[in-house]
């Protein structure tokens, strides 16, 4: 594992206020389900993958997008009390999203409103890590001037019509939302499985256990992410990389919500 050293990085993504929910089942058409916890605040991929990086890294910057309305200026306050330092492109309208939690502490999410993509001019030339989350391709092509980009394959058509080299791609082996048939040109390949751990470059890693009770799911792939992108731009190699990304997956699903128990440098 390579030493401590200042990571430069930036997540370009998106953010949506996220209501969630302790159900005692996920209702099947025309049933009723009950609800015995509720909370709301900002996540989604792009806020989860930033909050996570600036645990590890003492700083993240966090480029997005969010509707000039009463929830984008509540998802930049909190987004900001959480550490991050914000460039917020305001434009349409913030998108929401409903989480069910249930009693297995699986989530299942509705989301409500088109995903905002960062579509401005960056220059990122000074990072070490970009994570690209969602934006657009001149976005992405900017983000490829960092030593190191991550992206994720929820943006696969987006990732194939901006045409860069990424030094990462991962995301879900069992989303089918995330299917990538390796038609990029990528670096570092890693499909997660959940608890069975997941390939990268081909061969399994392990997974390891949570360090506590399962309190929910949310936010757990994003995480992992998060923290292997983090790993392999400070020097970390593979293995190293995979075991911190492990137990950043590991450790949130512990907590309530994404944020509550992500793991800290």
């Amino acid at each position: 594992m390579a030493a401590c050293a200042f990571v430069r990085c930036a997540v370009v993504g998106h953010v949506e206020w996220t209501e969630f929910a302790l159900v005692d089942h996920v209702p099947a058409p025309g049933n009723i389900a009950h609800a015995y916890d509720d909370w709301a605040e900002p996540a989604g991929g792009g806020s989860v993958v930033a909050v996570q990086i600036r645990k590890l890294a003492g700083t993240c910057d966090f480029i997005t997008a969010l509707g000039d309305d009463e929830l984008g200026h509540t998802c930049a306050e909190r987004l900001a009390e959480m550490g991050l330092s914000l460039t917020v492109e305001w434009f349409g309208r913030t998108r929401r999203a409903i989480t069910l939690i249930d009693e297995y502490r699986e989530r299942t999410i509705t989301t409500f409103g088109p995903k905002l993509r960062p579509n401005a001019s960056y220059d990122f030339s000074g990072y070490d890590l970009v994570f690209f989350i969602a934006g657009e391709p001149s976005v992405l092509r900017a983000a490829r001037a960092a030593t190191f980009l991550a992206a994720t394959t929820r943006e696969v058509p987006t990732l194939r019509e901006g045409g860069v080299h990424l030094d990462l791609l991962v995301g879900s082996g069992r989303d089918p939302g995330e299917r990538y048939d390796g038609d990029l040109d990528a670096g570092v390949v890693v499909a997660t499985d959940g608890i069975d751990g997941g390939v990268a470059n081909g061969s399994r890693y392990a997974a390891v256990p949570a360090p506590g009770p399962v309190a929910d799911t949310y936010g757990a792939g994003d995480s992992f992410a998060a923290a292997l992108a983090y790993g392999l731009a400070r020097g970390d190699d593979l293995d190293s990389a995979l075991a911190l990304a492990a137990r950043a997956g590991a450790g949130v699903v512990t907590g309530k919500g994404p944020y509550t128990s992500q793991i800290w440098a």
